[in-house]
């Protein structure tokens, strides 16, 4: 392609060189051209024109001259051009010819790997022909032994069937009865495992968590030692003597119905000598009328002025004793950041009573007893003694406010900032909301101390009655026990069961049931000891 771009060029070229040549000889051929034209009939002229004729030569001829040496020095351009220009398409032929083989010499690499590819290709496709042809031969093997296992596995199953009719006619039981009478012989076998075991692991346990916390409970009942809280719910008021009840009572009773209007507390004037009975429902209004009484009789001015007078008195005196009480009890375990609303309302329960057991006083008791055990766990004995001191102090507004007094408690001490650990040691102590941390167990177990302490409550006698035959009846009700004693009022249960219905590991479970029925149902101080016994007695007779 190159080679006829150079040839075209070097044409063109010479064209152009020819052309030029034929101008400079058709300017050179003019003047003789006219002399030729005149002819003979313009002869005589002729010498004049051939002067002047003469005169032109020249100039032609140095024109003509310089039109040649133009047309030389175009012609020498053009053909030093056209050399430029056919060397410069000589290298692009050359580089043309050197791209091209260049080209070819790719093309032929490619080729030659282009077919190295295909011989491994071809290589690969055979490799593969081969595997399938080995799969498709293990696949039929494969084929043949399934059959073989399908025969088997069928004779196998025939077989079974002909040994389980056999069995079934030997032991005269189906196969669905004999499944169920080896499950049940190994569930029973299981469950006296696993009581074995339970048994084991509980005694293990018990006994070295008895002996712990038989150390840690009487190392803090020891160190608190206290005397008995019991205290009487009735206020009773001595007179200096019967007389004193008329002017109580005054003129057609004015006095006893202005006192008990103004107080809100009954006053009971029977045949007593030189005492009258106060009652009313609320320890501190029952406390405030007692002084109010005891104010107007020292004086023996008895009138309803007077008797208001005493009472505004004897109101402000026992809200001062309260808030006295409150901070005695928070400086006894060095409580100093107690909002000073709680510290009134603990210092009211000192006129609140549970079972006979004065309340500010449990609390104190329960509060040094649950930081000894505090500090013998490991535990923060300060926030135990602030968790137990106002675990019940929802008994000082339960007359005010509907509900459980340890819901209302725990509302109490959430509104005024108390710690969220103390708030659900309270909230918690009576089981009402799930127990979630040990300072709440140990808040229950120092409150279960302190109420359980011989002489500390009383409960009534129907209470008692009733509580003593609710375990008997619990008792007896499991299947094999003969006979149930209460002992120790109420603090143990002691289960007689036949020996020939009740094995050892059977007594163990009737033992748990009853304990975890008692704990479910009823409501007691302290705990309560369940113990099973199972005697073998054999008698003979000498004769």
């Amino acid at each position: 392609m190159s080679g006829t771009i150079a040839v075209t060029l070097i044409g063109i070229l010479l064209l152009v060189i020819l052309l030029v040549l034929g101008i400079v000889l058709r300017t050179l051929k003019r003047p003789a051209a006219r002399a030729a034209v005149t002819g003979p009939d313009q002869a005589e002229p002729a010498p004049q024109v051939s002067g002047q004729a003469q005169d032109e030569r020249p100039a032609a001829a140095a024109e003509a001259e310089q039109i040649r040496a133009q047309a030389e020095s175009d012609a020498a351009g053009l053909l030093r051009t056209a050399e430029a220009a056919a060397e410069q398409t000589e290298r692009a032929r050359r580089a043309a010819e050197d791209e091209i083989r260049a080209v070819k010499n790719e093309v032929a690499g490619l080729r030659t790997d282009l077919e190295r590819r295909e011989a491994r290709l071809a290589e690969r496709e055979h490799r593969l022909d081969e595997e399938v042809r080995k799969l498709e031969e293990r696949s039929a093997a494969l084929d043949g032994l399934r059959g073989d296992l399908e025969r088997e596995r069928g004779d196998l199953d025939r077989l079974g069937e002909e040994r389980r009719q056999v069995l079934e006619q030997a032991a005269g039981l189906t196969a669905g009865q004999a499944k169920a009478e080896l499950i049940a012989g190994i569930e029973s076998q299981a469950k006296r495992e696993a009581a074995v075991t339970v048994r084991n692991l509980e005694g293990d346990a018990r006994k070295d968590g008895d002996k712990r916390a038989r150390k840690i409970v009487t190392l803090a009942i020891q160190r608190i030692a206290s005397e008995q809280t019991s205290e009487s719910v009735v206020s009773v008021l001595h007179l200096p003597g019967d007389d004193m009840k008329g002017r109580i009572i005054g003129r057609e009773g004015r006095n006893i119905r202005a006192f008990e209007s103004v107080t809100g507390v009954n006053l009971i004037i029977d045949d007593t000598p030189e005492a009258v009975l106060l009652s009313c429902f609320d320890p501190v209004r029952r406390e405030v009328g007692r002084l109010t009484l005891e104010r107007l009789v020292l004086d023996g001015r008895i009138h309803p002025q007077r008797i208001e007078e005493a009472h505004e008195r004897s109101k402000a005196d026992v809200e001062q004793l309260c808030v006295r009480a409150g901070e005695d009890a928070l400086t006894e375990f060095g409580i100093t950041d107690m909002h000073p609303e709680l510290m009134a309302l603990l210092g009211r329960l000192r006129y609140r009573t549970s079972y006979g057991q004065n309340v500010l006083k449990h609390l104190i008791e329960s509060a040094h007893i649950a930081g000894i055990m505090a500090s013998e766990l490991g535990l923060d004995p300060a926030l135990l003694r602030r968790g137990t001191l106002l675990h019940d102090i929802g008994k000082a507004l339960t007359h005010e406010v509907e509900g459980s007094h340890a819901l209302i408690g725990a509302e109490i001490a959430r509104r005024y900032g108390e710690p969220e650990d103390v708030v659900h040691a309270i909230e918690a102590h009576h089981n009402e909301v799930e127990v979630r941390t040990v300072e709440a167990v140990l808040t229950q177990a120092a409150d279960a101390i302190s109420g359980s302490r011989p002489g500390a409550r009383r409960e009534s006698l129907e209470a008692y009655v009733k509580r003593l035959e609710r375990l008997e009846e619990i008792a007896s009700a499991h299947e094999g026990v003969e006979k149930v004693f209460a002992m120790q009022a109420g603090r143990e249960i002691r289960v007689m069961v036949k020996p020939d219905q009740v094995d050892d590991i059977h007594a163990q479970v009737i033992a748990r049931d009853v304990a975890k029925q008692v704990e479910e149902e009823l409501a007691y101080p302290g705990q309560i000891r369940i113990t099973v016994v199972r005697e073998s007695r054999a008698t003979e007779y000498a004769r």
